[in-house]
């Protein structure tokens, strides 16, 4: 059962509203995260320019899912997995795409590069090695892509745990079960899973 109330767009008033309002009219839709947000227009207003901002970056639109997809599985995120994988297949991701992206690999090596270094951010809180970085630049990739995994890292990190804290119900078809799941991995060696 949700935590935190939902913020209704019909009885929003002020802040709250405009930035509801806002939301149904760029996405034609209102996910729920939003209007749990809308709790603190502060929040939502934060959260949608920080996203926002994002988009103008060198990263594509299908790449920021990617990380999404990849932070998401980490964090065990159902929502954010039930909305980035909705999202991912509306941008052209395939369901093998999504999966591999979920377990934080990719067939594509510049997009299995991405997928490495912003597991190894959450995996490791940010303290990546000079050989994490280096692969990364190796693949192709710059100094302003650099900074921009590490801020979809964060975004992500943050409505991960915001779902987590307020259990956001899910307005989105549900995720996939993940195929080949690493936790299966983690309990058949004995070793502590980490998702």
């Amino acid at each position: 059962m949700q935590r935190l109330n939902s913020v209704s767009p019909e009885t929003a008033e002020g802040k709250a509203k405009t930035l509801l309002d806002g939301v149904k009219a760029k996405l034609g839709i209102t996910p729920n995260i939003m209007k749990t947000m809308a709790n603190s227009p502060a929040v939502l207003d934060a959260y949608l320019k920080f996203s926002g901002s994002l988009g103008s970056g060198e990263l594509t639109a299908a790449n920021r899912e990617q990380i999404a997809l990849n932070v998401s599985e980490f964090n065990q995120c159902g929502y954010c997995l039930a909305a980035h994988s909705a999202i991912g297949e509306s941008l052209g991701l395939t369901e093998e795409e999504i999966q591999s992206n979920r377990s934080g690999t990719d067939s594509d090596e510049k997009t299995k590069a991405l997928m490495n270094l912003s597991r190894k951010i959450v995996e490791k809180r940010g303290f990546v090695s000079d050989q994490d970085i280096q692969e990364f630049r190796d693949a192709g990739y710059g100094d302003a892509e650099i900074t921009e995994v590490v801020a979809n890292v964060a975004l992500n990190i943050f409505t991960n745990y915001f779902n987590h804290l307020a259990q956001t119900e899910v307005d989105f078809p549900e995720a996939k079960p993940l195929v080949d799941h690493p936790a299966t991995a983690c309990a058949t060696e004995g070793g502590a899973c980490c998702h």
